[in-house]
């Protein structure tokens, strides 16, 4: 059977959290020598309860019921799938592929996983507006439905050079009742800032971090969300490999593999974690590859070292692997992964040799072939993100293949591609 389904009354009734199972301690944030404090600053911006598990060391958190109730109501417990019809296509008879289907949720990624437990908890602590930035949109998209569900506000700060060319995903997020602003944007002192240097500025995700915490500053009743880097992101998206962990044992198969793409880290630590835990507990063998652009390679060509979280330095330093924050980067199809630093705790374990590697050409053609491949093969149009780990699945399977080894590789398919056609039109048939 390719289809390994959990039912409902088995979603995970805890998010697990890494921490406390690390190699080391995690190296705590820092204030920077100059200005104000930054940890005053986001206890003033970001949501109070969020803030408790970032720096939480229990090991299991318990999910409030009622957002299993949300979870369920938005089709979790997800999929994994057995790759047959990828695997005849390419050839492979010592290599198995399966697939994690989080490209099934009502806006088509995982972000859904961490914005509807933001959503809920800054309901509960009394906010109205939630303000947020966005890369490729799924984030932004995410958030504003988990919003209207929790009767809330919604302002998204889009990186321009996404906003411009995504109309339909705009569209989406507007449907559910979201405020969408191209960043940067007239709105912010920083966005001004950087459209009198340059009008045509394409914006980055670091510089949409710095306006939506900027705007929570200046709104009151509105609270700061966060799509990934930090850990109680990476908390929240636990769901996606704890469901994986069973589901394997339903396949009676095991990952030798577990390949996810990587900007700053949501869905590749949201997969990844669970298994790591187990490695790191010496409870299963398993190694991890991220996907990353060479518009974006902070894990593969970053330094180790303190780095602030935005342009506008309003965070916390975090020990990060990073391409520092002020770096200028191209943009790409895949704006998702196209930030200057990957998520301390996942750079905590490349530090440690427990994560691996691979960026790929800015071009994307190879990005996109692969997409096309798996869509020709196993049916589903995937984000340009999630591309890439079919991409970098697929290089593995093929070096596994030809060296005659026999290997389990899972892919997290982390969105879809249907509000990306756009991309596929101009990377597969040369159209503008």
């Amino acid at each position: 059977m390719n289809q390994i389904s959990l039912p409902p009354d088995e979603l995970p009734k805890k998010w697990y959290n890494i921490i406390p199972d690390l190699p080391e301690p995690l190296p705590p944030p820092k204030e920077p020598p100059e200005g104000p404090s930054r940890m005053e600053f986001l206890a003033r911006t970001m949501i109070k309860e969020c803030l408790r598990q970032e720096s939480s060391t229990e090991r299991w958190i318990p999910i409030p019921e009622e957002i299993r109730e949300l979870y369920i109501q938005a089709g979790r417990p997800r999929p994994l799938y057995r790759a047959l019809r990828l695997e005849r296509a390419l050839g492979l008879k010592k290599v198995r592929l399966y697939y994690k289907r989080e490209d099934l949720s009502p806006t088509g990624s995982h972000k859904t996983n961490t914005a509807l437990a933001q959503a809920y908890y800054a309901a509960k602590e009394g906010k109205t507006t939630l303000a947020t930035e966005t890369g490729a949109g799924q984030w932004g998209t995410a958030l504003s439905y988990a919003a209207r569900l929790m009767d809330l506000e919604c302002v998204v700060f889009w990186v321009k050079s996404v906003y411009d060319w995504k109309v339909d995903r705009r569209a989406l997020m507007k449907l559910f009742g979201a405020t969408v602003h191209a960043s940067p944007s007239k709105e912010t002192a920083m966005g001004r800032e950087i459209l009198a240097k340059d009008p045509n500025h394409p914006g980055s995700l670091g510089i949409a971090v710095s306006e939506g915490l900027e705007y929570t500053e200046a709104h009151e009743g509105s609270v700061y969300c966060l799509g990934s880097v930090l850990n109680h992101v990476l908390i929240h998206q636990s769901i996606i490999g704890l469901e994986t962990i069973e589901q394997f044992k339903l396949a009676e198969d095991e990952p030798d593999l577990i390949v996810a793409c990587l900007g700053g880290g949501s869905n590749f630590g949201g997969m990844v974690l669970p298994f790591a835990g187990e490695v790191l507990a010496g409870k299963r063998k398993c190694e991890f590859l991220a996907a990353q652009s060479l518009a974006a390679p902070n894990l593969v060509k970053g330094e180790y070292r303190y780095d602030f979280c935005d342009v506008g330095e309003h965070t916390p330093l975090l020990k990060v692997y990073t391409l520092g924050h002020k770096t200028e980067m191209p943009p790409i199809k895949a704006d998702g992964l196209r930030y200057h630093a990957a998520a301390p705790i996942i750079s905590l374990l490349r530090h440690h040799n427990l994560v691996r590697a691979v960026a790929y050409p800015i071009d994307e053609h190879a990005i996109f072939e692969a997409a096309r491949l798996f869509l020709q093969s196993e049916g589903w149009l995937i984000a340009p993100e999630s591309s890439y780990a079919v991409r970098a699945g697929i290089d593995e399977a093929l070096k596994a293949e030809r060296a005659g080894e026999e290997k389990v590789i899972c892919m997290n398919i982390s969105g879809h591609g249907f509000l990306d056609i756009k991309a596929y039109r101009e990377k597969l048939f040369g159209e503008k």
